[in-house]
């Protein structure tokens, strides 16, 4: 039988603010169904959001990586697999990410397009999971965080 309790995840969601400046927040997916996904399959927590067009990017990081300033190219959520990544916003919050915390990057807009810095963490090469929307325009610059929708 599964957990009846409803899961939440946590997820740090880089957004542009009306000034134009890059924040980071943590977030939380709560928004979770108790479904089988088919067939004699058990029951299981799923929320399904962010419906739409996307592209799925693997990528590595090298060890030296250096994600001078730039914004995310799309909102995106970003997940590393192996390794760890971090990301500074241009209110001076940086957040360390290892295998498996979420971050959604929608920091499009911000002044002067300087968005956010990102670097690897231990000297190591960073893999991770990208998954860009490319058709929700109302998730560009965190007018709207993943939860919300």
């Amino acid at each position: 039988m599964a957990n009846k309790t409803n899961p939440s995840i946590p997820y740090w969601h880089v957004y542009t603010d009306e000034k134009g400046i890059s924040r980071q927040k943590l977030r939380h997916l709560t928004n979770f169904e108790l479904e089988s996904m088919g067939g004699g399959s058990g029951e299981q927590w799923n929320n399904k959001l962010m419906k739409g067009a996307t592209q799925i990017i693997f990528s590595e990081l090298p060890a030296d990586f250096d994600g001078d300033w730039h914004e995310n190219p799309q909102p995106q959520w970003i997940i590393p697999l192996t390794g760890g990544w971090w990301v500074e916003t241009m209110d001076g919050q940086r957040v360390e990410m290892r295998v498996g915390e979420l971050s959604f990057g929608a920091d499009q807009g911000t002044t002067d397009e300087q968005g956010h810095k990102s670097g690897v963490l231990d000297n190591k090469p960073c893999t991770m999971m990208i998954v860009q929307f490319t058709d929700r325009e109302e998730l560009k610059g965190g007018k709207v965080a993943p939860d919300e929708i």
